[in-house]
């Protein structure tokens, strides 16, 4: 344990009391700051019992911007556990920081239910708070701030490879595997799996979001966010269990875009038995939206080379060549971006991504390869 004092420590302290006792008082951030940065992985336990509790309890009082008090607070729960942190934040009160308008507070809640990616049954727990899932989900995919969007997206990828009910993949042959990505050493309950794709409720407010169904998302650059955010995840969960994603109990609604007359794909709706993958690669983007449209080339490019080090499956050779015919049938940028998806790699993958294209690609559709 390190005994350097602090300096400025008992002044912080005194403030943290003035606070607890009138939250409208005015921040004095300078003594936040010089704390902070004097705090380091060995003095921070001894630190934990006197601060903790009293930025906890002005947090659920303060009104203004608690950036200063967020940032000191990230720092000291540091060494916490998930199951410890709940001791001190409960659901409720992790559901008023990812409801607040403050950046800064949905940070602290996403950081604080980040720690149940450091073991399956952490997020075991994590599952069973269905209220705090659901509004996670809303958050990550609903804030206007890119800083709450990507670490929403860190989170739940997280979240989601440690509670991985398959086994991790085995030892990498190459810098480059899949392994690299893995996090869990051994297979997880997929309780948040099923929290996710089998409770109907949380699953379908996930659609409703990224379609723009939802309140929060029915604006057109708050969908294009939303959008963007689960096309740049779902490659991740596609390598981490792509049956949990392919398909599905439920049938998903067609987007609202394709039942107003201006669909540009050529099929309405998903077909019973899809999965979300299905639905953000074929059904979701209007592709009269030229970035979002961008952003579906990008998702293809990142989905097909990641699945390419993934585990052998007559599966998954089948699942991709089936998402490839409808996506490939109307959208000559998708195909040029295929065509040249080899040429865009490291030299030394060329050929395997070239050979893997050939092995997903139906059969009736013709890629000039480069």
């Amino acid at each position: 344990m390190d005994t350097t004092p602090i300096t400025g420590l008992a002044e912080l302290d005194s403030h943290l009391d003035d606070l607890v006792r009138d939250p409208e008082l005015p921040l004095n951030p300078k003594l936040f700051d010089d704390v902070e940065l004097q705090l380091t992985d060995a003095n921070i336990p001894s630190l934990i019992g006197k601060l903790l509790p009293k930025l906890t309890s002005i947090l659920k009082q303060y009104t203004r911007d608690p950036a200063v008090i967020v940032s000191l607070t990230i720092k000291l729960l540091r060494p916490i556990s998930f199951t410890q942190v709940l001791s001190l934040a409960s659901e409720e009160s992790l559901i008023q920081a990812l409801d607040s308008p403050s950046p800064a507070a949905n940070i602290l809640a996403m950081t604080i239910i980040h720690k149940a990616a450091a073991s399956s049954g952490d997020a075991a727990i994590l599952s069973l708070m269905p209220s705090a899932v659901t509004a996670f989900i809303r958050r990550w995919l609903a804030a206007p701030e890119v800083e709450v969007g990507q670490k929403g997206g860190k989170v739940l990828g997280d979240l989601l490879d440690i509670d991985c009910e398959l086994p991790p993949p085995p030892p990498p042959s190459q810098a480059t595997d899949l392994t690299a990505l893995v996090l869990r050493k051994s297979p997880g309950q997929g309780k948040m799996w099923r929290r996710i794709f089998h409770d109907k409720s949380t699953y379908f407010l996930l659609l409703d979001l990224i379609s723009g169904r939802h309140p929060d998302t029915s604006k057109p650059h708050q969908l294009s966010l939303a959008q963007g955010r689960i096309l740049r995840l779902l490659p991740r969960l596609a390598a981490l269990n792509l049956q949990a994603v392919s398909q599905s109990p439920f049938t998903a609604p067609a987007a609202p875009y394709q039942t107003n007359g201006h669909s540009s794909n050529s099929r309405l709706g998903p077909k019973e038995g899809e999965g979300l993958l299905q639905f953000a690669a074929l059904h979701m983007v209007d592709k009269t939206d030229r970035l979002v449209h961008l952003t579906l080339i990008d998702f293809f490019e990142a989905f097909i080379s990641l699945m390419r080090v993934t585990e052998y499956s007559a599966y998954k050779v089948e699942t991709i060549r089936g998402i490839l015919r409808e996506a490939l049938r109307d959208d000559p940028l998708l195909r040029e971006s295929m065509e040249g998806l080899p040429e865009s790699t490291i030299p030394e993958e060329a050929n395997s991504l070239r050979r893997w294209l050939r092995q997903v690609l139906p059969a009736e559709i013709n890629l000039a390869l480069r």
